[in-house]
């Protein structure tokens, strides 16, 4: 495989990689003012722009690259919950009532996390389409035990993992500073790269807020407290080694403990990133399992081959809540790629260690609406 000379693949064997999304790194790779591109073993094609890679430039931002769901991110709690007392059935019944409007205060939310009131609004405290989930899990294996126990984690608890983002205030953001042509970006120290950078935080930060409240929503519902163990976001672009790092679908490698999930109907993985490996990836890890096939795809191959009811259970034997008939085929687990070779690409790379391996419970997406 030919490649741009600014283009670093993480993957064991590249060739595995789909082509498509390579030639999206390329194209990428030859924006004026970006220095280095990398494509990490989650790389899938994207609406324009590769999804699980991260750019950098010593000078120039472009909105694009980061995308409209700016913020959007993995949350991972330790519930109160012990495994022997979950009840798929009983958590099943309980939650209800979790795509509508927060009914707490709002205002009193953004203000308090240092947003301005106007950011107050309905999407907040609800996870929104597409991929988003929150899932119930519990530990399959431990496979650093000294870490796992120094991180003073619980193997007998249920685990809530929470992916969402900023809903609707990153698309406005996006298309406020969308540039044209969009390979022109912007210099951040610019008045307009200036105006985007701050609007960007500002969802960054409301995408944090949003997966605490959704995380507060659904252990109220099921009667259970929680201890957070991390946040982390995989569509941003942040300053670094004196220039700006943009994530497009790629977690960070330098802000402690990660999460990376599988499809709804895989395990996920709690790893550490391990410092020594880091520049080659630019800080920059897999934020999950990377779709094999396209949404269209997904429901064009499986709408055929099994009812609705064959995608409510997965063969690891959890749970699925998506009452959308199609989102349900568009995210059904054929649709990803093996989040173990994924890790393993990371493994063999010396990005991270695994901490613990996570079994599904319950995948919630949506209810339908009435």
């Amino acid at each position: 495989m030919s490649l741009s000379p600014k283009i670093t693949l993480i993957s064991a064997e590249p060739s595995r990689l789909d082509p498509a999304a390579v030639e999206q790194l390329e194209a990428t790779a030859r924006y004026k003012g970006i220095e280095r591109v990398v494509g990490l073993p989650d790389l899938h094609v994207g609406a324009g722009i590769a999804v699980g890679a991260a750019f950098w430039s010593p000078d120039r931002v472009w909105p694009h690259l980061v995308g409209g769901d700016i913020g959007c991110g993995m949350g991972l709690w330790e519930l109160s919950s012990p495994v022997r007392k979950f009840r798929l059935g009983s958590v099943e019944r309980k939650l209800h009532g979790l795509d509508e409007a927060w009914s707490g205060d709002t205002l009193a939310a953004v203000m308090g996390f240092g947003l301005p009131p106007n950011l107050a609004g309905p999407a907040l405290g609800t996870i929104g389409g597409g991929n988003h989930f929150v899932e119930f899990q519990r530990i399959e294996e431990v496979v650093d035990g000294e870490r796992f126990e120094t991180l003073g984690l619980q193997t007998d608890r249920v685990w809530m993992m929470v992916h969402s983002g900023s809903r609707g205030l990153g698309q406005a953001v996006l298309q406020t500073h969308k540039t044209e042509p969009v390979d022109a970006g912007m210099l951040a120290a610019s008045p307009e790269g200036q105006a985007y950078l701050a609007e960007h935080d500002q969802a960054m930060a409301w995408a944090v807020l949003n997966r605490r409240i959704i995380a507060q929503r659904f252990c109220e519902a099921i009667g259970a407290d929680a201890r957070p163990v991390l946040d982390i976001c995989h569509n941003c672009v942040t300053s670094h080694l004196g220039g700006w790092l943009h994530r497009k679908g790629a977690a960070p490698g330098d802000r402690g403990l990660v999460a990376i999930p599988g499809s709804r109907g895989d395990f996920s993985y709690l790893v550490e990133p391990i410092a020594d490996g880091a520049d080659q990836a630019l800080c920059s890890l897999a934020h999950g399992a990377g779709r094999k096939w396209s949404r269209s795809d997904a429901h064009a191959r499986l709408s055929e081959r099994f009812r609705i009811a064959d995608l409510q259970r997965t063969a690891l034997g959890s749970q699925v809540i998506c009452e959308d008939r199609r989102l349900i085929y568009e995210e059904a687990p054929q649709a990803y790629k093996d989040i173990q070779r994924v890790v393993a690409d990371l493994e063999h790379a010396g990005l991270v260690r695994v901490i613990a391996r996570l079994r599904p419970l319950l995948n919630y997406k949506t209810r339908a609406t009435s």
